[in-house]
């Protein structure tokens, strides 16, 4: 299995995290994905989790919110002529 690699962004807010990676084709084409987890204790150790409680869900809005405005941003910067006015 090939190992994850690391996230060129990451937005941690308490036990939840958005993580973005930027990818990259060969023709130069550019796209953002976005994994949301959260992160609890079993016995000793730390582990991530894809499903998310009640409580938890302003804090996954707000986390997908800050990725989709951190995503804009990166690619506002990559073409300023596209930004809108």
């Amino acid at each position: 299995m090939a190992q994850e690699r690391e996230p060129d962004k990451t937005i941690p807010l308490g036990r939840i995290e958005a993580a973005i990676r930027i990818n990259r084709t060969d023709a130069g084409k550019v796209w953002f994905n976005t994994k949301l987890t959260r992160r609890y204790r079993d016995g000793g150790e730390s582990r991530d989790a894809t499903t998310f409680g009640l409580d938890d869900l302003p804090v996954v809005a707000l986390a997908a919110f800050m990725a989709y405005a951190w995503i804009w941003k990166q690619k506002a910067r990559a073409h300023p002529e596209q930004a809108e006015e």
